[in-house]
């Protein structure tokens, strides 16, 4: 029966959400201009975090930025005004998903582009190694300069 309590435990907690990092008193009143703020949230990279988006980070940085982005909304900026602020503000990396322009073309295709050579090298590489190697026959000449290397035989 000592089992039983660690294993509801573990139970409750698999059942239970995981709780918003966004607090009650960062959320605004207007419930489509906070719907815009939580889709543009999770496109925003927390950078203390790096890898959560400032919609699930505890940093404090993140909730600045959130906050950030309620006030930028409440003025009357378009999504888009808003990220390019934050763009200029906090540079590219504070997007989640980078965007498609030259300077990140090598960040969006060199991995597809590696990959697709290295398929192409194992096809290559797959069909020599089917083809039979040719052996030339030995003319005689070469025959018996071998044998001859052999040194006499007893």
């Amino acid at each position: 029966m000592s089992w039983l309590r660690p294993l509801l435990l573990c139970l409750l907690l698999a059942v239970v959400p995981a709780a918003w990092a966004v607090n009650p008193d960062e959320m605004l009143a207007d419930p489509a201009l906070e719907q815009r703020a939580r889709d543009i949230s999770t496109e925003l990279r927390c950078l203390v975090c790096q890898n959560e988006s400032i919609d699930d980070s505890d940093a404090d940085l993140a909730k600045d930025i959130r906050v950030l982005v309620r006030e930028r909304l409440t003025a009357g900026d378009s999504d888009d005004q808003v990220r390019q602020f934050l763009v200029d503000r906090y540079g590219e990396f504070v997007l989640l998903r980078p965007r498609v322009e030259g300077h990140t073309l090598l960040l969006w295709f060199a991995a597809p582009g590696l990959l697709v050579i290295g398929l192409i090298v194992l096809v290559i590489m797959a069909r020599r190694r089917r083809k039979p190697v040719a052996v030339d026959e030995l003319s005689a000449e070469e025959q018996r300069a071998l044998d001859s290397l052999d040194g006499p035989q007893a």
